[in-house]
């Protein structure tokens, strides 16, 4: 209790002075403004007590974008990724989001990908664009579920990002987040502080892949994430 009392005691009023500085620190350009969040994500998990083990940094795809699709266990899992993969990202965000005031410039600036889900005729557009921007050189993340999953278990995958992946025609890197669903479950403010990890897996080529080949890609991205969240990490090596 003293720890979550802690944490947002110091948390809630350092974010709010983080969002203010990323406009000013956004004028430096969009890398700045990623470090900046580092600086957020890090200092998030030093005041939560979380110790954060990351593998796999070496199958990071180098010199070209990618997109990395991560399970979703937790509040904590954006700081998490800042903290833990040693690259540049973007986000790619609800379109509504972009219209709250200072945070959706904010968005903006940092270089993040709207998609307008209001249609089904918009939201291809928006995917077609996302894919123009990612093979220009923006890596992105992407929560396949969807949402954070109620029980830590691994949810069904959303096509949305498989179909980007194939549009882009570049790499997709399946990163799996362990542990931090036992920090702070979905409908949970109570935060309890232990290991996380984050595994890195190899990338998964989709060069010449079409949209046929989605639940093939989707599958394929799934099985190490879901072999490490299920059997840790020596099955999870063995399944990529």
């Amino acid at each position: 209790m003293l720890r979550t009392l802690f944490f947002y005691l110091i948390y809630l009023p350092w974010t709010l002075i983080v969002l203010l500085l990323a406009l000013p620190i956004s004028l430096f350009g969009q890398n700045a403004i990623h470090n900046w969040g580092i600086i957020w994500g890090r200092s998030a998990l030093l005041l939560a007590g979380i110790r954060l083990q990351v593998r796999g940094s070496e199958h990071l795809p180098q010199g070209q974008p990618a997109i990395y699709i991560a399970n979703h266990q937790s509040n904590f899992d954006i700081p998490l990724l800042y903290a833990g993969l040693p690259l540049q990202f973007r986000w790619m965000a609800k379109k509504e989001l972009f219209d709250i005031p200072l945070f959706g410039l904010a968005m903006a600036r940092c270089g993040y990908i709207p998609i307008d889900r209001s249609d089904r005729r918009k939201t291809m557009q928006s995917m077609t664009e996302a894919a123009k921007q990612i093979r220009n050189g923006a890596s992105v993340i992407i929560f396949p579920e969807g949402t954070r999953s109620e029980d830590g278990r691994l949810q069904e995958f959303k096509k949305g990002g498989f179909v980007i992946a194939i549009k882009a025609q570049v790499p997709v890197v399946p990163v799996a987040i362990k542990g931090s669903y036992q920090v702070m479950p979905k409908g949970q403010r109570l935060i309890r502080s232990g290991p996380v990890e984050l595994e890195i897996f190899p990338a998964i080529t989709t060069a010449g892949l079409k949209n046929a080949d989605i639940d093939a890609l989707e599958k394929q991205v799934r099985k190490p994430i879901a072999c490490m969240l299920e059997g840790g990490r020596g099955n999870a090596q063995h399944a990529a």
